[in-house]
């Protein structure tokens, strides 16, 4: 016997209000799993957008600055 069809044997044994808190419960679980997909697919789109971003920065020669650099100059 499969999961569903055990789920529903019982549900069909308990008196109606605790079969709408299984029904709430059931809604719960389902809100429950789209967010925590709907976040992965967030991370995701993040690692690339950042991995995207940084390509080839390895590469790239940067400036290096000293204190005078920083300095503001009045003329």
């Amino acid at each position: 016997m499969c999961n569903l069809e055990l789920i529903n044997r019982k549900i069909q044994k308990l008196p109606e209000p605790f079969q709408k808190e299984v029904l709430d419960f059931i809604e719960f679980l389902a809100t429950k799993t789209l967010r925590q997909n709907t976040r992965k697919k967030d991370l995701e789109w993040y690692n690339l957008s950042l991995n995207t971003a940084m390509r080839n920065l390895d590469d790239d020669e940067f400036p290096t600055y000293n204190e005078t650099d920083f300095r503001e100059k009045w003329n």
